[in-house]
């Protein structure tokens, strides 16, 4: 089934892309423009731009509209916000990702110096005290792990992670709260203006990721953090993050297939790109890996003179009978790489006086709190329906209840079907916030909603998904398909949905449904004579959450249990949706 919405689809115009240098339309030509902070001169009064705002690439505070409208026509009442003109100028830095490599100089790596220099961070990166997490799975979880734990153990902490959900400012953390929007201003602006005065032809604007990279290094110097930890965004020996020449201590978390075409096509392939984050004379960490992988670790730890320490699972019972603050199974093996990282940088930098290491069977007081409290959103997060539940006091409009998770490999797949199998089998012991249940012992109906990247295989991907799930007994009644709301290109808070629906391309998402019809009928040992039984493609999420916010008041007897997966960009746009 197609939502009644969709008509033909059309391939989206590539003029939504925001170019580095924006062309400003109506003085009788076309003006080149560059993000800027400068304060304009010379307009009406009613379009001055206030001292301390920020102009974005195609701004109508010119008195014109960029593209439409002619000469004089203000926006009043859409004027961006100082915040929303960052994120437009941010939304210029973004390209499409290349492999990075000996033939293009690691996609021309060295710049990342050149940025340094330009912005006198040299020397500040220098005296950073850094942890380095790569890995496929888990770095972003065992990052929060380590931040949770130092900043439990009383240092300043600052955590540089991606991608973000649903606000850029997610990736900048300062004892772990997300960096104030004045603050994030600031210092955004003081990188920006620097790079736009400071860049040429020779050394052009860095791209998105390396720009945010740059920002990191600005804030947590500025702000003086004691530690840190730095999550790699994609691969780790031309990754941004690794302009940091002498961290502390380094750690690998588990490695799988993705990004393959940017990462190469092996195991062995992906484990030297995410090795090149080893350092003489660091001591370097991982888990348990596959035996083509581990080879590759060790080879390059061989070649650096280092150990490379291979680090077990954390024992549950070391957490004194309390749980980990991220849910499934898999955090234990993050949870143990955390524990490692966390003590090799507390006595590699002098500070592990105070903390009881002697204890063999449980961990440090501090360790134990900072593992219990760590959250991180989009990673087995459960999140009920607030807007059925604010309806009606009684909840009779019924029970609708998201569970989110991030997972876009075969194997994180795997892990995710086990932990939403594990999470609903207790749905009868869930509360809201004054303690009461519902449903106890009613129906319940188990829905996907599913997007992922079109470089992803779905013939890996849901199968993984639905053969665990039916492992533990768990069955969907329906698979909903949607394009994710935010755009690769487009940085922002609010981003919306299509204006025109009818004209979206969802080619990719019928493609994953006619994967899924298929894997459902073979399931069910079906012929295909009933196309998208199973099955719903919606031309956008709102759509979407429309249809199950009205399907659940239909059947108000049933709880549903959405498993929101395949995608973190999904993730989040459904977060933003769903919290509004």
């Amino acid at each position: 089934m197609v939502a009644p919405a969709l008509l033909s689809p059309r391939t989206p115009s590539p003029s939504a892309r925001v170019p580095a240098a924006t062309l400003i339309r109506g003085f009788g030509g076309n003006i080149p423009f560059r993000c800027t902070r400068s304060r304009l001169l010379f307009v009406a009064p009613s379009l001055r731009a206030p001292e301390s705002y920020p102009l974005r690439a195609g701004s109508s505070n010119l008195g014109m509209a960029a593209g439409a409208g002619g000469v004089g026509s203000p926006e009043r009442d859409s004027s961006p916000t100082a915040y929303e003109e960052s994120l437009n100028c941010l939304s210029s830095l973004i390209t499409r990702r290349t492999r990075a490599d000996g033939t293009n100089k690691g996609d021309n790596f060295d710049l990342m110096f050149d940025y340094l220099k330009m912005l006198e961070l040299d020397g500040p990166i220098s005296r950073l005290k850094v942890i380095h997490v790569a890995g496929t799975k888990g770095k972003g979880s065992t990052c929060a792990f380590t931040e949770s734990i130092l900043r439990c153990c009383g240092f300043r902490t600052g955590l540089f992670t991606s991608p973000h959900l649903i606000d850029v400012r997610e990736r900048f953390r300062i004892d772990g709260v997300e960096i104030s929007e004045e603050k994030f201003l600031e210092y955004f602006w003081w990188c920006w203006n620097r790079l736009q005065e400071k860049t040429n032809d020779d050394v052009p604007m860095p791209t998105y990721f390396r720009f945010l990279a740059l920002l990191a290094f600005k804030i947590f110097s500025a702000e003086q953090v004691d530690v840190a930890i730095l999550e790699v965004g994609l691969g780790g020996k031309f990754d941004a993050t690794n302009v940091v020449q002498k961290p502390i201590v380094c750690g690998i978390s588990s490695l799988g297939y993705d990004h393959m075409e940017i990462l190469g096509n092996t195991l062995g392939e992906i484990a030297g790109e995410k090795s090149g984050i080893f350092k003489q004379g660091v001591p370097a960490y991982t888990v348990p890996q596959p035996e083509e992988a581990m080879s590759v670790l060790k080879d390059k730890a061989f070649q650096l003179g280092i150990p490379l320490h291979v680090v077990s699972p954390l024992d549950s019972g070391a957490l004194k009978d309390l749980h980990l603050g991220l849910d499934g199974e898999h955090q234990y093996i993050n949870a143990g790489l955390a524990i490692s990282l966390s003590r090799a940088w507390l006595k590699e930098t002098g500070n592990a006086e105070g903390i009881n290491f002697q204890d063999t069977t449980f961990l440090p007081d501090q360790f134990v709190r900072g593992l219990t409290i760590t959250s991180l959103q989009g990673r087995a997060q459960i999140v009920p329906d607030s807007h059925l539940r604010s309806q009606e006091r009684n909840f009779s409009l019924g029970d609708l209840v998201f569970y989110l998770d991030g997972a876009h490999s075969p194997e994180s797949l795997e892990v995710c079907a086990r932990w939403f199998s594990h999470a609903i089998r207790d749905v009868t012991q869930h509360s809201d916030t004054q303690g009461e249940q519902h449903f106890a012992g009613h129906n319940a109906s188990q829905i996907l909603l599913f997007n992922c990247m079109s470089v992803r295989d779905p013939q890996l991907l849901l199968p993984r998904l639905v053969n665990t799930c039916a492992q533990y007994g768990v069955h969907f009644h329906r698979a909903l398909f949607v394009p994710n709301q935010s755009v690769y290109n487009k940085v922002g808070s609010h981003v919306s949905a299509p204006a025109d629906s009818q004209h979206v391309d969802l080619s990719w998402q019928l493609t994953l449904q006619k994967v899924w019809e298929s894997l459902t009928h073979s399931e069910k040992g079906l012929s295909s004579t009933r196309d998208h039984e199973h099955s719903s493609v919606f031309p956008s999420l709102p759509l979407a959450i429309k249809w199950l916010r009205e399907h659940v008041q239909q059947n108000r007897s049933t709880r549903f249990q959405v498993l929101v997966t395949g995608s973190l960009h999904l993730v989040g746009d459904v977060l933003r949706l769903i919290k509004k």
